[in-house]
């Protein structure tokens, strides 16, 4: 998670995780821009990861590519959120369609192995 954030470009200041027992780990790095966190259930082979950022300054697409291929991942999903608008600012265009700048930037090894999910 750690080598996820500096890769993207995030300033960590700060890191915490936590091993369960039997199994399973949950975790956050606090970023400047906000965060990345996890929470595993390995019993499941499952792991959710949260990349809330803010700015520009940062990919979080760089660290959704490196945590799939670290994870191995072999069904991974992705749901991108807009969140936070600033008041007064203008609303983002919302396009039902799925653009070809979109394509590129959730397209990770074979193009049917991270679905974009809505």
């Amino acid at each position: 998670m750690v080598a996820a954030a500096k890769i993207a470009k995030a300033t960590i200041v700060g890191v915490h995780f936590h091993q369960f027992s039997p199994f399973g780990v949950s975790g956050v790095v606090v970023i400047a821009e906000s965060h990345v966190a996890i929470h595993t259930w390995p019993e499941h082979a499952y792991a959710a990861v949260d990349i809330f950022t803010c700015g520009e300054t940062l990919n979080p697409e760089i660290a959704v590519q490196y945590l799939v291929e670290k994870f191995q991942s072999r069904q991974p999903a992705l749901m991108e959120l807009k969140r936070g608008l600033i008041p007064d600012s203008k609303p983002p265009k919302v396009s039902a369609k799925v653009t070809k700048e979109a394509k590129e930037v959730f397209a990770y090894g074979h193009p049917k192995e991270l679905q974009v999910v809505s």
